[in-house]
């Protein structure tokens, strides 16, 4: 089967969710969350909050304005229907994930898998992490800093041993987020966090799992190369390979070719292939469509990089950039603050792509004043960077207050 790529595209937009009407905060239910969770598989998490956590964005840019603390409960409530653990990096994902990635869990605490330190401590120091793991079967939910000695040199690479040796028992499945405090994880032991019914699920065997986590990749892809599908839940490429052809024989991977592709691709049997996608919606750096940075440029000719640990003067797009998705296709990238002391969205740059139509810059201010009711920001503020940036304060001027 050979795909054009327009086709792709349309494929991995429905496949995340992308195309349907949106709602809005008055019709928002808790089901729309489990649905859209079974089609990502997973919100990555992340500690930057210039604009809004990255956990809670994903479903805005598919569902329109919703209540944050839907998400807060069903990842830290009492009756939680998600968990904290490494997948695409630290992620929340349903619960039924969790007998998948066990295996993750018992090669950690082989000390494989993990950070450098995390290992390290664990092999030299295991009185000190059998002591941290005591603490809190005994004293109950705590964080890092509940702990004496638990400062660091103030950097994430300065992690305390604390940190060190709570992290690897969180990647090992010895400890679970039981809730957070501000942004800073409160460990405890799963048995007390996450229900008995999940624990008591069967553990299937490595290539089981990895068989499962894949397929779940590709309907979250719609349409992938075998590394695409590999990194959405950080797979290792030797893992992977014949579990590939296990799924292509049984049928939920059918092998494919994309026009302007090097390498083969995979259409999920049950992918969507609308014919036209309609779509405006702001993403997430760290949003499941755009964070593999070279599938981007195949499916949108789009390059992308983060620029936050760019020193200033040599960034190309701004500190926070958030792609923007028109149609079937990326057409701008803006850089984005929340100044909630003010109560101020600034928009300090907007670029357009070079394939952007004629109404990005309307569309664009449609889809930032969502954005700025959302967060319950009254202002705006649009900064004279960037090629778009005269087109979009044009749009404004008539008649957006605080600008």
């Amino acid at each position: 089967m050979k795909l054009s790529l327009k086709e792709a595209r349309r494929i991995a937009l429905a496949a995340q969710g992308f195309g349907k009407p949106r709602l809005d905060g008055g019709t928002f239910q808790q089901g729309h969350l489990g649905r859209l969770l079974k089609r990502t598989g997973l919100l990555q998490i992340d500690s930057v909050s210039v604009l809004v956590r990255a956990h809670y964005m994903p479903l805005f840019s598919r569902l329109g304005s919703y209540p944050v603390g839907v998400l807060d409960e069903a990842a830290w409530g009492g009756k939680r229907t998600l968990f904290e653990y490494w997948a695409h990096e630290a992620s929340l994902l349903p619960l039924d994930l969790h007998p998948l990635l066990r295996w993750r869990m018992a090669r950690a605490a082989a000390g494989q898998g993990v950070y450098g330190r995390l290992g390290t401590i664990a092999r030299e120091r295991p009185d000190f992490v059998t002591a941290t793991l005591a603490a809190i079967r005994d004293r109950g939910p705590l964080a890092a800093s509940d702990f004496e000695g638990s400062k660091g040199n103030g950097s994430w690479w300065g992690w305390s041993d604390v940190k060190c040796a709570l992290e690897y028992l969180f990647w090992a499945g010895m400890l679970t987020t039981r809730t957070r405090r501000g942004f800073e994880r409160l460990y405890d032991l799963p048995e007390r966090a996450l229900p008995g019914k999940i624990l008591n699920l069967p553990t299937p065997d490595e290539a089981g799992a990895h068989r499962e986590l894949l397929a779940l990749s590709a309907r979250a892809h719609g349409i992938g190369t075998a590394n695409d599908l590999r990194d959405y839940f950080r797979l290792d490429a030797t893992d992977v390979k014949p579990r590939i052809a296990e799924l292509v024989e049984e049928g939920t991977l059918l092998p494919v070719e994309v026009e302007g592709w090097k390498h083969q691709a995979y259409l999920h049997r049950d992918a969507r292939r609308p014919r036209r996608i309609d779509a405006a919606a702001l993403l997430s750096p760290f949003d499941p469509l755009v964070w593999e940075r070279s599938r981007s440029e195949r499916l949108f000719d789009f390059r992308y990089r983060l620029e936050i640990y760019t020193p200033v003067e040599k960034r190309q797009h701004g500190y926070y950039v958030l792609p923007f998705l028109l149609g079937d296709r990326l057409a701008a990238r803006v850089d984005l603050k929340a100044e909630r002391a003010t109560g101020t969205l600034h928009v300090l740059a907007v670029h357009a792509e070079p394939h952007a139509p004629a109404h990005t810059a309307e569309a664009l201010l449609a889809e930032l004043r969502h954005m700025a009711d959302w967060l319950l920001l009254e202002r705006m503020s649009i900064a004279d960077r960037g090629d778009l940036a005269p087109a979009l304060r044009q749009a404004a001027a008539s008649g957006l207050s605080g600008i």
